[in-house]
């Protein structure tokens, strides 16, 4: 099967492309290639760009293993929330690429990143969990209660609010929005600039700026997993 990921070095920055030919979903076999790239842009030191294959940055969660219920759905979630805390704790720059839609783990993971570029265009960013029937899980909560404006806060984790890529930048979700045909070169552009940050200091600030969502993120994912039917 071809790879859901791909990496590529470009000097002081990597590139991280999701793409599974499908949904860009957030199944078990995604999550374990993002953190084999994880852990190769953090032996080469570089900051890093993650996004998506055009008009599509991740609709989330595997949708059939969430339907199959039990241990499966369980560790799919866990371990995405888990990718998550790696991302928003990760010790180098993370830019992330929205080339499209962004839906449930999908908007959370876009939320992990240091510096959000959306693309323009008829794209839905959409926290969806309470629209189709779910409680939204404590750590999803703490997410986007880290980086969105406390109205679009509410909005987005109670009212399953849908957001245009313009409307995102407003809410939080992303910093700033580019024709299609610019987003890889702004992504990259920003990735360098922020390389170019003393690293120590950078990894000292983000953790201490973070130290709050980090700990409620953690026990979000403790919570959800004592929540989460296993059977």
């Amino acid at each position: 099967m071809e790879p859901r990921v791909q990496y590529e070095r470009h000097d002081t920055i990597s590139v991280i492309t999701m793409d599974d030919g499908k949904a860009n979903a957030m199944a078990p076999a995604m999550q374990a290639e993002l953190h084999e790239a994880l852990d190769r842009a953090e032996a080469d030191g570089t900051a890093i760009v993650i996004t998506g294959r055009a008009g599509l940055f991740s609709a989330g969660f595997d949708l059939k293993i969430i339907a199959g219920g039990g241990a499966d759905a369980a560790a799919m979630v866990d371990g995405g929330f888990r990718l998550a805390h790696r991302l928003l704790s990760f010790p180098a720059p993370v830019v992330m690429a929205c080339s499209g839609h962004a839906v449930a783990m999908g908007v959370f993971v876009l939320l992990c990143g240091d510096h959000c570029v959306g693309v323009d265009g008829p794209y839905r960013i959409v926290a969806n969990e309470v629209s189709i029937g779910m409680t939204m899980p404590w750590t999803a909560t703490e997410i986007l209660r880290g980086r969105l404006t406390p109205a679009a806060f509410h909005r987005a984790a109670t009212l399953s609010e849908v957001f245009s890529p313009e409307r995102a930048v407003v809410a939080g979700f992303l910093d700033e929005v580019v024709a299609p045909e610019s987003l890889a070169d702004t992504a990259r552009e920003a990735a360098v600039r922020l390389a170019g940050l003393d690293r120590r200091a950078f990894t000292a600030t983000k953790l201490r700026s973070r130290v709050h969502v980090l700990r409620a993120v953690a026990e979000g994912i403790a919570a959800d997993a004592a929540q989460f039917p296993r059977t």
